[in-house]
């Protein structure tokens, strides 16, 4: 594990750009953080650094969200289980050779991937976060 400290949203999104980059297809990244936290921003990054340049938003609502085959971005706040992620079909995408993002992922433990990376954000000011990652 190693430890990045950001200043601000736009370092967390140079920052995630760069990790991006270590990135390659099939990756699972489990992004952990309070709401607030940032997770957002380095998805931004992210899709950045996969020269993806849609608008990244928060998949909250839909779930996952799709861009382009090359990055699935997840929010499994409003699952209750794996099961349910299965049922929904978002199990599928872990294999679908794009990176997946994945938010609120203790909701899905049972049917994660093995070998999943991990980022987790903390908040440790208004603009300051404490980035953990692999």
């Amino acid at each position: 594990m190693a430890v990045y400290i950001s200043r601000g949203e736009e370092q967390t999104l140079r920052f995630a750009t760069q990790y991006a980059r270590g990135l390659k297809p099939g990756d699972v990244v489990l992004l952990e953080g309070d709401m607030g936290a940032g997770k957002t921003v380095f998805a931004k990054g992210v899709a950045l650094g996969l020269g993806i340049d849609d608008d990244v938003t928060s998949p909250t609502y839909a779930y996952m969200n799709d861009y382009g085959g090359r990055l699935y971005h997840y929010d499994c706040y409003r699952l209750s289980s794996g099961g349910q992620a299965a049922a929904l079909g978002l199990t599928d995408y872990f294999y679908a050779g794009g990176v997946c993002l994945v938010e609120w992922a203790q909701n899905i433990t049972d049917v994660l991937p093995e070998n999943c990376k991990k980022v987790t954000i903390n908040k440790l000011s208004q603009n300051a976060r404490e980035i953990i990652y692999d």
